[in-house]
């Protein structure tokens, strides 16, 4: 039986329309996956992206790409996306670069970013995802980390590359460059290379995939993924969101992270669906929809920014009758969210969860479709073997306990973990302890099963005796009708350790002032236990993200640490809980 049976499985699944069916054909499909033996060699480019979809549907549409402020367009069937990944390669492979070698790739949304992370799976070459956002310094770390071989980059981030190169003192085999440069093999000559080219004999456990994280708890790690931990640990991720062959999915996600690897091309390339890449400089709402009803998407992941976004506009404006599914990814979404989008497109927004080092591992695959709980982030998926541990390393059994995130490595290995923190034996160990892997999230679960984020478990505030998460805090700040958005830390304190700190971005036609300061402490305190109230409130015009849309608290932690003892009430647009009589009786 060859891989692609496996895939063939899955198209089938997700295209079954009774629910109960399709659970119950999901758990034995993962607990047949879980126990089998994994192939010595495994090419997903081969095997299942040629072997399987171009073989058989050829002329379906792969890739749809538009430009949202330009309005260009382009669209590539799979046989002619294998055709553009095969010159890719052949180009790479003249020029030395071979399997375990190395590409850093540095580009936007455009569809060459697709053809060349083909040709890095075909080929064997490890591939490096590096955000458009990195500095010159940020790039010299990477380099001195993991030495490139072959660099992708568009043209305006050329010279921060050369200049990196110059301070490490590295040379690659060969620099491409999306647009002209001197020194630099223009990505245009790479259409007279052939369309036939040789796959790598790839082994199943051979390293493929170098992610280095975004930093939002300290400096990034290299994340080793292999042949199989994501083309086929995605089908998780597939299976969580639901994409059929005939679906037009949209992942809202930059390629310079993980998460555009996950739902921007395996899972939705998996099962022969139909990708739709927007290219964007900002988020511009009615740009993205606009584009998104024009080009027909079904299925429609973002992160909570843009969901954010989205509910706050005229709906009504935009023909999105072909949308069929909603995906929140990234960070837990407010249950307010949830229901206003659904209130606006009858779709419910369904939350899941997973890490740079996983797959889809948690979260509301569509047969949980009416039995949602608003603000859980579902259930794990049947690929993990997902449970909680307390601060000892022991199992909690008892509902609505918090601990720690652990996956289950002693009954079986989840195919979609990852190999390695690649050069960090350290890391290493301090994650994967006994038979647990420690994610570093918290989480709860309740007496039905359901699951309910915390946080990281770096973000998790200790103030006094208590433990606080700070999504329930911002879950409760997002209820009221000024805010737009916010963000929760604990910033220093020398009597209860850590106080509660909000940083609240306001809607449009809302001013900051100590009256509506006020109005929020008072809110808080209706929702939530006394303890889980903010005691600072300041408010921003934005907060630091990551460019997948995730908040970077560990900054945002940073700087009141840098400021601690400098602020006096009112700085900043900042008011103190202690400095309003009126709640002097609410402590």
């Amino acid at each position: 039986m060859g891989m692609e049976s496996l895939y063939k499985e899955v198209m089938d699944l997700n295209l079954m329309d009774d629910n109960d069916q399709k659970e119950a054909a999901a758990k034995a499909f993962f607990d047949k996956l879980n126990k089998m033996e994994l192939p010595e060699t495994f090419n997903w480019a081969e095997e299942i992206f040629e072997g399987l979809h171009v073989k058989e549907r050829p002329d379906h549409t792969a890739l749809i790409w538009a430009d949202i402020h330009t309005e260009d367009s382009q669209s590539f069937t799979y046989k002619e996306f294998a055709d553009r990944g095969n010159q890719c390669l052949s180009k790479i492979n003249k020029a030395g670069v071979k399997m375990g070698g190395n590409m850093y790739m540095m580009t936007p949304i455009v569809p060459e970013t697709w053809f060349a992370s083909y040709a890095c799976v075909k080929g064997g070459i490890i591939t490096v995802p590096t955000a458009t956002t990195m500095t010159v310094r940020e790039l010299k770390f990477r380099f001195e980390t993991y030495p490139p071989d072959c660099i992708l980059a568009a043209e305006t981030f050329t010279d921060d590359m050369d200049e990196a190169l110059k301070q490490t003192g590295h040379t690659p085999k060969i620099k491409i460059v999306l647009g002209e440069k001197e020194g630099w093999v223009s990505y245009k000559q790479l259409n007279d290379e052939p369309t036939l080219v040789p796959a790598a004999k790839t082994g199943s456990k051979d390293l493929l995939f170098c992610f280095f994280t975004s930093g939002t708890t300290g400096l990034p790690k290299r994340v080793g993924h292999t042949a199989t931990s994501y083309p086929l640990g995605h089908l998780s991720t597939a299976v969580m969101v639901g994409i059929r062959p005939d679906d037009v999915h949209h992942n809202l996600s930059a390629p310079g992270w993980a998460k555009w690897a996950w739902s921007s091309f395996f899972a939705p390339l998996n099962v022969g669906a139909t990708v739709a890449g927007f290219n964007f400089t900002a988020l511009d709402g009615d740009k993205y929809l606009t584009a998104a009803a024009k080009h027909k998407v079904s299925t429609f992941c973002a992160p909570p920014t843009a969901w954010r976004l989205f509910i706050n506009m005229d709906i009504s404006k935009y023909d999105l009758s072909n949308l069929r599914q909603s995906i929140g990814a990234g960070e837990p979404l407010n249950p307010e969210v949830i229901s206003k989008w659904k209130e606006l497109t009858g779709t419910e927004i369904r939350d899941f969860y997973g890490q740079t080092e996983s797959t889809a591992m948690i979260g509301n695959p569509p047969w949980m479709a009416g039995k949602m709980r608003s603000g859980s982030f579902g259930r794990p998926s049947f690929m993990y073997d997902v449970t909680l541990a307390d601060d000892e390393g022991n199992e909690i059994t008892e509902p609505d306990e918090v601990g720690h995130i652990v996956v289950r490595t002693d009954r079986w290995r989840s195919l979609g973990l990852f190999t390695e923190y690649i050069g960090n034996p350290e890391k290493m160990a301090g994650v994967f302890i006994d038979n647990f892997y420690y994610t570093g999230d918290r989480a709860s679960i309740d007496a039905d099963g359901y699951w309910w984020f915390v946080g990281r478990s770096d973000d998790v505030i200790k103030s006094s005796d208590f433990r606080i998460g700070p999504f329930e805090v911002e879950s409760a700040l997002i209820e009221h009708e000024s805010v737009g958005e916010s963000a929760v830390v604990g910033v220093p304190d020398p009597k209860r350790h850590q106080l509660v700190k909000a940083f609240v971005i306001l809607k449009e036609g809302y001013e900051p002032s100590k009256e509506l300061a006020l109005e929020l402490f008072q809110h808080t305190i209706d929702i939530l236990a006394k303890f889980k109230i903010p005691r600072i409130i300041e408010f921003v015009p934005e907060l630091p993200k990551t460019l997948s849309g995730k908040i970077r608290r560990v900054e945002l932690r940073d700087n009141e640490t840098d400021r601690k003892g400098e602020a006096k009430a009112g700085d900043r647009k900042e008011f103190f809980y202690w400095d309003f009589p009126e709640l002097s009786s609410k402590k």
